[in-house]
């Protein structure tokens, strides 16, 4: 019985709130005002510090379950972490695809600079080495790469044209090499060739000494994949099973004390998240607004 009543009692929080959402909405609809600029831009910031993987579809799916779960249990608290758990798990416990992406692109840098040193090896311009890499660009930097021999073919100054292509990138590794280019192209400097050289080789190390965190954090996402697996699997049973025994959670101290639980689990998650992030070196060339303007204003 007192089940039950729990299971009435959120179904009717339930409906009260979609309730709620609705004349919300009703209203902002019929007192619909004028969506300002710096509106705008405060949502588009607030948006920004969110992760990536937190899309719109996803965000929805996680909302239902969570409600879903509330209702089916009684207990408002296992619906918030529902939808939490939805959220943030997949990206820690999934592949590492962020990191795959920039393994990539690092060894598509690799190439590309090698291929510069070749091109230039043979008697050709720094201009017309760019040219030519971009022509035969690495999958991995084929827009950034065909968006600079653009840019150089329309009569964009090469150094520029360059700073453009580092903006593009976002990468440090991306900005020794193009800083060592821009030199060359303003200052004439010589034995470019070789230096291209030394930073590809650089640069696979850096490559190298990732894939080798990787393999060290494989083993990490692997111990968090089979205690979120247990955990789940013991929670999901006693539900289905042994209901009675939960029963000391439908009080207002269970679900602080599952709250607390629930934030201990994610304390834990966030730890073992950072410990496995490497950090990133500080960018040699100044991040631009644009392609080509700096902060302080046009260059």
């Amino acid at each position: 019985m007192t089940t039950l009543k729990a299971a009435i009692t959120a179904v009717a929080m339930v409906c009260g709130a979609v309730f709620g959402c609705g004349l919300v909405a009703i209203t902002y609809g019929a007192v619909r005002r004028t969506v300002h600029a710096r509106d705008i831009g405060v949502r588009r910031r607030l948006a920004a510090r969110l992760p990536v993987a937190w899309t719109g579809r996803r965000t929805a799916v996680a909302v239902v379950a969570g409600t879903v779960v509330g209702a089916l249990t009684g207990w408002p608290v296992a619906a918030v972490l529902t939808a939490v758990a939805l959220l943030t798990l997949p990206g820690l416990l999934g592949p590492d695809r962020e990191a795959a992406r920039r393994t990539e692109r690092m060894e598509a840098l690799a190439l590309w600079t090698e291929m510069l040193r070749d091109t230039l090896s043979a008697a050709a311009g720094l201009e017309q080495a760019v040219l030519a890499s971009a022509d035969t660009a690495p999958a991995a930097l084929e827009p950034e790469l065909h968006r600079l021999a653009t840019a150089v073919r329309s009569g964009r100054p090469l150094p520029a044209a360059l700073r453009g292509f580092a903006h593009d990138v976002d990468d440090p590794l991306a900005d020794v090499v193009v800083a060592a280019l821009v030199m060359a192209a303003e200052q004439q400097a010589a034995h470019l060739a070789p230096l291209l050289g030394e930073l590809a080789d650089s640069v696979r190390e850096q490559v190298a000494m990732r894939q080798r965190i990787d393999a060290g954090r494989a083993s990490v996402r692997t111990g968090i994949r089979v205690t979120v697996a247990v955990t789940l699997g013991m929670a999901v049973g006693l539900v289905v099973f042994n209901r009675p025994y939960l029963d000391p959670f439908d009080t207002l101290t269970g679900q602080a004390l599952l709250a607390v639980i629930g934030a201990l689990f994610a304390i834990s998650f966030a730890y073992l998240s950072m410990i496995g992030r490497i950090e990133e070196p500080v960018r040699l060339l100044p991040p631009t607004t644009e392609a080509g303007t700096e902060p302080g204003g046009v260059r």
